[in-house]
């Protein structure tokens, strides 16, 4: 009896072990928290790693924790805990080796948690690790910024976003696509658009530079300047973009280095992050500077309230189902408080939000890393390539798991004195000309090389090499850059191993985590250039310039004109059918607006114009055509129009579905006049009265009445004449100009 009384109690406490230990699941289907929702595409490695089985799914609004679960059969009774995770990603180090294995995950937070996930099947492959190169594990995390899923959602969120930029048509992701190995993929090939004249400041020259092509130069209140080189076309970055895929591990970022690891707060300065924090460094560049994504003067408050008054990626046509998902329509207030607890939009939380975004993206999974783990071998020309890559030295640099010692050298690509590189950080002599070691994953996708993108093809890279560099200097690494002496076989040999063994097939299929939103500039959203003008004097015909998206309640729609005649009076008409070239419209349905272009003389003039597309859903989706009117007296009738330029609204207004009017008063002069009284008068006597803001701008929104109306404005110092409305749906530039 004794005994059996000890089996008993042994018994009980095994069970009790084994449920502490291994948390048992009940059923699929039961119950969640209400409004927690199940996770989805969950994915399951199979033979992609030797000593694990990772997984990845899509985060779950509201969801702060994820628990994981296994089990060796199809089935979530009795399957096991193996861990829990803030992020949507987890490796299990101890799946037995081939032995496939079916993995569930839950959603859960402080409330509760959801169903369970539909099941995906992984496996271990459990084959030896070849060779000395370790394999690749994740990037690493600064303590200060934890990696949450919501938080990596968020970093996607903003990283694509074009209204991070002053202008609304530049993201962080305009300049990198995973499909181009994380580069840009607009200075690939065809240079068109993206070519840099260079510190020559001369096109079409050898020091000319493939970078990215930014913002045009632009004002504050949204109008564009022209520039003597790019006139009103989008300025190009003085260097190539580097990837971002495998960019959380370098210590330092930027070709040279200037994005340090410690992070501080770009409003106070003070130390947020003591080390670790490059990425989060690096984020802060670009939305300042005026070539890549900025207006002149513009600080991280303009970038920060502007993003927080847009809709999430509202610009964009199409945006992966998970993302969507998780965003369910909120504003960026709403989706920062859940990353971070308060709905505060801070320069510092969207850099801790994107670093983490950019720290999910890395690429380990490529044809090398399965031949190193002694899964599947690379061909016979691959392995030979491998040996010339060693041989040749190339892994002196392009070393480890990540094909980079993440150093600085001066290769010779330019002279070290055109571009200073590294210098301009260190003002050390010893690292003039020196830019930092690229990684080699995805090589084969990117199009174009080194700092200047002066290469487009991996065989011109082995070239280079392969005759010692270009150009020579005192700093310049002798022993390893040198001629190599290499055969055609063997230069095809290393170009065959630098390709498809380094190249990870998510990141060339734009496949999760490394899927992206279509991007307003990819999409037919951009205003058209349609139609035929008319010249004038030097029988230039005037170019008109539309970028800006189209999106109702865009504040600043800019339209400018370039290559009329200067100093002139310049009109803009924007209306529903095309004002054509005929004579120049006394009036628009959108606007009417004149202003001087700048300068002087025959094909030299240029004006700007940004103006307000107003919120009002009875807008979206219609069509407008603008042209710009040239006085010029030596072109036929007097004046000289440009082509049209026909965009369609789109997006979603956050106002109500009535009418609206808007536009400006104006001095004799042609400036805003301040505390005007505009009176709008209805069919049926009843009239609204508003004053006009510092710039003369006037809105009357909400108005339910359609019919006749009549405007009209009152003024101490200025007669305005009235003008009567058949309003149909919204009127917007509605402009009245004061008579002394």
């Amino acid at each position: 009896m004794r005994r059996v009384k000890i089996s008993v109690c042994l018994a009980f406490l095994l069970t009790a072990s084994s449920t502490a230990l291994y948390r048992t699941i009940p059923a699929s289907g039961q119950s969640g928290v209400p409004g927690l929702t199940a996770p989805t595409n969950l994915t399951a490695s199979v033979n992609a790693y030797s000593n694990k089985i990772g997984l990845h799914w899509d985060a779950i609004q509201g969801a702060t924790t994820y628990r994981i679960f296994r089990n060796t059969v199809n089935e979530p009774v009795n399957a096991i805990e193996v861990g829990s995770t803030p992020a949507n990603s987890f490796f299990d180090l101890g799946a037995a080796p081939g032995q496939p294995l079916f993995y569930w995950v839950r959603a859960e937070n402080s409330v509760g948690s959801s169903e369970f996930s539909q099941s995906d099947q992984g496996l271990r492959s459990g084959t030896q690790q070849q060779g000395p190169v370790p394999p690749l594990q994740p990037p690493p995390v600064p303590p200060g910024n934890q990696v949450t899923a919501a938080k990596t959602y968020l970093g996607k969120v903003l990283f694509w976003d074009e209204q991070m930029s002053s202008t609304r048509t530049v993201s962080c992701g305009t300049c990198h696509h995973s499909e181009k190995g994380g580069t840009d993929p607009r200075s690939a090939a065809s240079p068109a658009g993206s070519t840099n004249p260079g510190p020559d400041l001369i096109p079409n020259t050898p020091d000319d530079i493939r970078g990215s092509a930014g913002v045009p130069v632009n004002n504050v209140n949204g109008s564009f300047v022209r520039d003597d080189h790019y006139g009103f076309e989008a300025q190009v970055t003085g260097r190539k973009s580097m990837s971002y895929i495998n960019a959380g591990y370098s210590p330092v970022l930027f070709w040279d280095g200037r994005a340090t690891n410690v992070f501080r707060d770009p409003l106070t300065n003070a130390v947020v992050l003591n080390n670790g924090g490059a990425l989060e460094s690096q984020v802060l560049g670009p939305p300042l500077s005026t070539a890549e994504m900025a207006h002149t003067g513009r600080d991280w408050n303009d970038v920060a309230l502007q993003l927080a008054s847009s809709k999430p990626l509202a610009l964009s046509p199409s945006i992966p189902t998970p993302l969507e998902s998780w965003i369910g329509g909120r504003t960026y207030p709403e989706l920062f408080e859940e990353v971070f607890g308060t709905p505060e939009v801070s320069p510092t939380r969207i850099a801790l939000a994107i670093a983490t975004f950019e720290r999910s993206l890395y690429s380990d999974r490529t044809p090398f890393d399965l031949d190193v783990a002694g899964i599947a071998q690379l061909s016979q020309q691959e392995q030979r390539g491998r040996g010339v890559f060693n041989a040749s030295s190339c892994n002196v640099c392009h070393a480890g798991p990540l094909f980079t010692d993440n150093a600085f050298h001066f290769i010779g690509v330019r002279p070290q004195n055109e571009d200073t590189g590294r210098f301009q950080v260190t003002g050390n002599n010893n690292t003039l000309g020196a830019f930092r070691t690229p990684s080699l994953r995805n090589a084969e996708l990117r199009g174009s090389y080194f700092h200047n993108g002066q290469f487009t093809t991996l065989e011109q890279v082995v070239a280079f090499y392969n005759r010692g560099g270009d150009f020579n200097g005192p700093n310049k690494p002798v022993n390893l850059i040198r001629p190599l002496g290499l055969n055609a076989q063997q230069q095809a040999d290393l170009v065959a191993f630098l390709k498809r063994p380094l190249t990870d097939p998510r990141v060339a299929a734009e496949a999760a985590p490394f899927d992206r939103p279509t991007l307003y500039s990819e999409s037919d959203r951009v205003p058209e250039i349609v139609g035929n003008g008319k010249s004038g004097s030097g029988g230039s015909v005037p170019q008109i310039q539309a970028i800006s998206p189209p999106l109702v309640g865009n504040p600043s729609f800019t339209i400018s004109v370039n290559m009329a005649q200067g100093n002139a009076a310049a009109v803009l008409i924007i209306d529903e059918n095309d004002p054509g070239i005929g004579a120049i419209p006394a009036s628009g349905s959108f606007g009417r607006h004149t202003v001087n272009t700048q300068n002087t003389g025959p094909g030299n003039g240029w004006a700007s114009l940004s103006i307000p597309i107003p919120d009002s859903a009875a807008l979206v989706g219609r069509t407008f055509f603008a042209r710009w009117y040239i006085t010029d007296p030596e072109a036929d009738a007097g004046f000289a129009v440009s082509q049209a330029a026909r965009f369609t609204i789109f997006g979603e207004s956050s106002a109500p579905s009535n009418l609206s009017i808007s536009g400006r008063v104006l001095t004799a002069n042609g400036l805003g006049l301040r505390n005007a009284i505009v009176i709008l008068t209805g069919s049926n006597g009843e009239s609204l009265r508003v004053n006009t803001n510092s710039l003369g701008f006037y809105q009357f929104v909400d108005l339910a009445i359609r019919g006749q109306y009549q405007l009209g404005v009152s003024s101490k110092r200025y007669r305005f004449a009235s003008r009567v409305l058949d309003i149909s749906g919204d009127l917007a530039d509605i402009d009245f100009i004061g008579l002394e």
